[in-house]
């Protein structure tokens, strides 16, 4: 037999301990199994416990309903399935609770063992497809995300050395807020400046320096979340994603451009990118942070809290060094951009070294001269920069 750690987990919820402890003998066999005694009781034991693939409730529980309990489960953890134990008294109740949605299977009191098992035997499986499904999902979005990205950035640097750096700080502001996923947060950061792709290099360029715009620049960037959006259009299954990205200017206090509340995500994206921007301009994180502040209802103040607090993501085992072009290791993270010695910028500051971005710098260095040393974060576990050759490219 699979050790424990290797069964499914299932949280059984009733009101009546003997009825807890059938439960629990009937299915101790193939699942870990956790149990409490009413609804309350129940959610405060989802939230102890981890992984919880099924939960199975009884429907008439004091205080608070399997139904009520289940839709709670629903809401915090919608991955897991769930099951509700009921009286024929209350098959009605129990059906309905099916056609809204909310309940995977609903099983009759008293129930055969056998019946409960193979319940509990789809349910477990459901929410195993359910979650390689979303896993799937995320791992090829994210990964065909960053591949786009990373392209974009070899041909506008400026703008996707941003988006790189945005995906970095948004994603701990939102761990520390525990309000957005971290993969639909980094995917809404690295495809934040997507649209940019349309905007004249003049223009981009005088967005970076904090150039007053012509009237007719300012119509482009307050267009670029509709071309964002029109760009976006055909991928599937990123509606949140999609919600971030069409909020990201809206102001925290005012009137919403979309007519509806303003995501979290899109509150932190804002906060984020104008806080990189005034930092890219010259100015120190605590002066850009104090800007922001300035900002009468501007940004959420939850999120500017959040962002001042944020971490610099280097870790305790990373440290700077100065290598030579030959050095570089996918890996490593920039920290100033790269540029030849006549001003022209390759890759921006705080971008990650990757296999492309080692290849750019190698093919322009066989025309243009690049500033060297360049200043990088190197992590324990980053390739050895003396494994690099030492013949020139």
């Amino acid at each position: 037999m699979m050790g424990s750690e290797s069964r499914p987990r299932v949280l059984c919820v009733d009101d009546e301990s003997n009825v807890l402890d059938g439960l629990k003998r009937h299915l101790r066999k193939h699942y870990e199994v956790v149990t409490a005694q009413g609804g309350v009781s129940g959610l405060r034991a989802f939230e102890e416990s981890k992984s919880i693939a099924v939960v199975v409730s009884d429907l008439r529980m004091p205080g608070m309903d399997g139904i009520k309990f289940l839709s709670k489960v629903r809401d915090c953890a919608p991955d897991t399935t769930r099951i509700l134990l009921t009286g024929n008294a209350d098959l009605a109740a129990a059906m309905a609770a099916v056609n809204e949605g909310n309940i995977f299977r609903f099983l009759s009191k008293p129930c055969p063992p056998s019946t409960l098992i193979a319940a509990v035997n789809s349910a477990a499986e459901h929410h195993r497809l359910v979650t390689a499904e979303r896993v799937l999902l995320e791992q090829t979005l994210h990964g065909s995300v960053k591949m786009l990205t990373e392209t974009l950035a070899l041909a506008l640097p400026s703008a996707f050395g941003r988006a790189n750096r945005a995906r970095q700080r948004a994603g701990r502001v939102a761990d520390q807020l525990g309000t957005v996923e971290r993969w639909k947060m980094d995917l809404a950061a690295m495809l934040s400046q997507v649209a940019y792709v349309t905007v004249p290099g003049e223009t981009l360029d005088r967005v970076n320096e904090g150039a007053e715009l012509s009237p007719e620049e300012e119509a482009i960037l307050e267009r670029l979340p509709e071309v964002a959006e029109a760009l976006l259009a055909d991928v599937p299954r990123i509606d949140d994603v999609r919600a971030i990205l069409r909020c990201q200017h809206e102001p925290f206090e005012g009137e919403s451009i979309s007519g509806t509340e303003t995501p979290v995500g899109a509150r932190i994206l804002r906060a984020v990118l104008d806080c990189d921007l005034l930092e890219s301009q010259g100015m120190p994180f605590d002066t850009a942070l104090d800007v922001l502040r300035s900002r009468s209802g501007a940004y959420d103040p939850e999120v500017l809290v959040a962002l001042a607090n944020e971490d610099d993501g280097g870790g305790s085992d990373a440290e700077v060094r100065e290598v030579s072009l030959l050095s570089l290791r996918t890996g490593m993270v920039l920290i100033d951009p790269v540029e030849t010695v006549d001003g022209r910028l390759l890759v921006a500051h705080g971008q990650e070294v990757s296999a492309g971005v080692v290849e750019r710098l190698r093919n322009f260095a066989q025309n243009l001269e690049i500033k060297e040393p360049l200043r990088v974060m190197v992590s324990a576990d980053c390739p050895d920069e003396s494994d690099a050759p030492t013949e020139k490219p």
